[in-house]
């Protein structure tokens, strides 16, 4: 069952993967470090003509990597990442795979030591910085995790400004920071409407702060589309309880009781557990 609560816990598959950044993909394209420019590096984009041949064979040793990765073979992608560094120390692509990897084998410590070396590799990459940010907020380093997600949206070229509004919002929650959170998140659904996580976050602490009827929009888009879920469900519910709208209700707990039976959501729902 898809999940996408605010709780460490309910943080499901679809919502890791959602808010990982894939430099990794974006780095076939052929972008490398090269010194120059204010900063001191700069991405420059190399032709196959110009390309190093170490370059090139990681490159092609990245892409086995990459589709490994995502069909969920963990330690042979990580097989091929050494290879790929042996071939390339300097792959800065590389470095963040790995982290990704690493998070998902819950290595933490080995992670956040791979995006680090990402973003020192190229500290324009708004993919790398955007993962490190999001390891930052698991480990409940949340000023440095607000950093590094402030660093992937500085980029002019970034295009996945949704994605990080969405982390950072979440993160923001989870540090207690409520209203900042609300603001993030919004500043997410207005570049990304159909974003399940953000909506029912974003309707979440709307209810939880008592704006039932602005709640209500977001649960209500959300619970009319196809990702509606338990979870979206249940606090649908509570909002038309709290908006005296009993035909609404009694709408959504038929969908509850019949889509997901078993689910803990509907025992609450059959416990009158409206307040826990």
């Amino acid at each position: 069952m898809t999940r996408y609560a605010l709780g460490r816990s309910s943080l499901g598959r679809w919502l890791l993967l959602g808010l990982f950044a894939w430099s990794a993909l974006a780095g076939l394209a052929g972008c490398a470090s090269k010194p120059g420019g204010a900063g001191g590096t700069q991405a420059d984009i190399l032709t196959e003509s110009d390309e190093p041949e170490g370059r090139k064979r990681a490159r092609i040793r990245m892409e086995l990597a990459v589709g490994y990765f995502e069909q969920g073979q963990t330690k042979i992608a990580l097989d091929e990442l050494k290879q790929v560094i042996q071939l390339d120390p300097s792959f800065p692509d590389a470095y963040n795979l790995r982290g990704l990897i690493y998070m998902r084998l819950n290595d933490f410590n080995q992670a956040e030591e791979s995006f680090k070396r990402a973003v020192a590799l190229n500290p324009r990459d708004a993919n790398a910085h955007h993962n490190f940010g999001w390891l930052l907020c698991q480990r409940a380093r949340y000023s440095e995790s607000f950093t590094e997600l402030d660093l992937a949206m500085a980029n002019p070229l970034y295009g996945e400004r949704a994605k990080t509004l969405m982390a950072k919002g979440l993160c923001q929650a989870r540090a207690g920071l409520r209203a900042e959170a609300e603001q993030s998140l919004a500043r997410s659904y207005e570049l990304d409407a159909g974003n399940p996580v953000t909506g029912f976050n974003l309707a979440n602490l709307l209810f939880q702060r008592g704006e039932f009827t602005r709640a209500q929009f977001y649960i209500r888009r959300l619970n009319n589309s196809e990702l509606a879920n338990a979870e979206s469900l249940w606090l649908g519910i509570k909002v038309e309880r709290r908006m005296n709208d009993r035909v609404a209700m009694q709408q959504l707990a038929e969908q509850l009781r019949k889509r997901f039976p078993q689910s803990k959501e509907a025992a609450a729902y059959g416990r009158g557990a409206f307040d826990e």
